[in-house]
């Protein structure tokens, strides 16, 4: 593909891929890997948001039934924990999307579980008690850290109502009768604090998210954003401890998305409303290897490139990989969610997110396969795309003519993922996929976890500079174009540098 692209042309292009980022249930912070792996992920990629389930879940203890033998039971509010949470987030500079859920222990109605954790999914015995469980609950993190803190910190009711895994029967009246009370109690605590929903997936999302519309209009409910999820995998093949998938067509998954903004802007009170994608990702299970491949770096960055287009929010599932909706992960390429697997090996996907990250300028250009940016300090910065949707094992030339340019000598730098760079799990297959690594097998794989680099010298000639690239099958690759002004010291020669030679002693003077 043939681009020319003038530099004092601009495109839209909306790039939020770094606003939120997913985690498994929350108390998992409390693991040094966990933290480890989120400070890699903050100090390379940088999200603003984290949101992740079972805020009320056991594990958090946030709300228990209390009772000393014959003494009757009285509500006990505990925030030991979450507080350890809340600070390990704030410290890495990150802040909560806060999902109220799941069900405590002693408020569910039912025995329904969900996930190796056993995540209560059923609605609560006494929906007071549930909304004092809420108030409480906002008003303690408000005297810990603030109003004006906790009024940036959003809050999403429940979590795929719309499938029965997490809400019992998928009731649509319950969910939203949950809703009802929620959102009030929220707003009740203080009105600036953001609330919406529904979270849901994609099953029968069309009438759920019309439905919940509709019942939110003729309450008179607050919503201050709508919420979703979004895969793009069919339902997956098991064989022993992995689920192997095929990947939806971008086009039709892209569509599903275009399906909920028409029913958004169906309504003319919601019309232009936000929607958060509090999830997304290839897979919707936890062992799925395609998460630690290139394709799924290559898959991902396509989708990043529109993904901002009718979205405010679209948060990545999930950061790393120490996670147990299935159980514990048996090796440290189990196919899980997250960018960085256990060891701190960053997986390619991990890239795909650090490269967007530097996106920011005025869009040059936006294609099916690149996106490029002008910078505001005139620099030119570009990420390419190739992914192989089929599995043709198809490269794809690209090449990139820039008009507009001062003319001189720039620097060119180049950083890129594929099957031979920034690709860890080829190395782990190759040293014979052990599951238990030692501190040399993690440091081996660290380094090939890293991208390809590579750097060239163009010179701008009549205002033009041009780029070719041929990028391989689920390749990845950054470019960056900074204008230099070379000053070599005193007696510094380039091309003498590389002249040297061996001659013969007869010659020598």
């Amino acid at each position: 593909m043939n681009y020319s692209v003038n530099l004092n042309k601009t495109v839209d292009f909306n790039n939020k891929t770094c606003h939120c980022v997913g985690t498994g249930r929350m108390d998992l912070a409390m693991h040094k890997e966990y933290l480890d792996q989120l400070k890699i992920v903050q100090d390379e990629i940088g999200f603003s948001y984290i949101r992740g389930h079972g805020l009320f879940s056991k594990y958090m203890g946030i709300y228990r039934e209390f009772g000393f033998r014959d003494m009757p039971k009285k509500e006990d509010y505990c925030y030991t924990y979450l507080d350890m949470v809340m600070d390990s987030y704030l410290d890495l500079n990150i802040k909560p999307i806060l999902e109220l859920g799941f069900m405590p222990d002693d408020l569910a109605s039912g025995t329904e579980t969900t996930f190796f954790w056993k995540g209560k999914i059923s609605p609560p015995k006494d929906y007071d008690i549930w909304v004092r469980l809420v108030k409480n609950t906002l008003t303690h993190l408000i005297e810990r850290y603030g109003i004006d803190e906790i009024r940036t910190w959003p809050v999403e009711v429940w979590n795929e109502p719309n499938l029965p895994s997490f809400w019992k029967d998928a009731d649509m009246d319950e969910y939203f009768k949950l809703y009802e009370l929620t959102s009030r109690a929220v707003k009740e605590v203080d009105l600036e604090i953001r609330v919406g929903g529904p979270a849901i997936c994609g099953v029968d999302d069309e009438r759920w998210m019309r439905s919940f519309l509709e019942f939110v209009k003729e309450k008179k409910l607050p919503l201050d954003f709508v919420s979703r999820h979004h895969y793009t995998s069919y339902t997956p093949k098991m064989e022993g401890h992995y689920a192997y998938i095929n990947l939806h067509e971008p086009e039709n998954a892209f569509k599903w998305l275009e399906r909920s903004r028409d029913i958004v802007d169906s309504f003319e009170e919601f019309k232009g409303m936000e929607i958060f994608i509090t999830e997304f990702n290839t897979s919707y299970v936890p062992n799925a290897p395609i998460h630690d491949t290139t394709l799924n770096a290559a898959y991902v960055a396509h989708m990043l490139s529109r993904l901002g287009d009718k979205h405010s929010s679209y948060s990545y599932w999930t950061f790393g990989d120490v996670f147990e909706e299935f159980g514990v992960p048996f090796t440290p390429f189990s196919g899980g969610f997250g960018l960085v697997a256990n060891g701190l090996i960053k997986k390619p996907t991990f890239y795909t997110f650090a490269f967007y990250k530097k996106l920011v300028g005025d869009c040059v250009l936006k294609s099916e396969e690149a996106i490029v940016v002008k910078t505001d300090n005139g620099r030119i910065r570009g990420l390419m795309f190739n992914p192989d949707f089929y599995c043709e094992k198809k490269s794809s030339e690209i090449s990139i003519e820039f008009e507009g340019v001062e003319d001189g000598e720039y620097f060119v730098l180049e950083q890129f993922v594929d099957e031979e760079h920034a690709n860890p799990l080829k190395m782990w297959h190759e040293m014979g996929e052990p599951s238990s690594l030692n501190n040399e097998q993690k440091d081996l794989l660290r380094k090939a976890a890293e991208p390809g680099i590579a750097s060239s010298d163009v010179t701008a000639e009549n205002g033009k500079i041009g780029l070719k690239y041929t990028l391989k099958p689920n390749e990845v690759r950054f470019f960056e174009i900074k204008k230099i002004e070379r000053k070599p010291d005193y007696g510094y020669d380039y091309d003498k540098v590389l002249a040297h030679k061996c001659i013969p002693d007869e010659n020598a003077e």
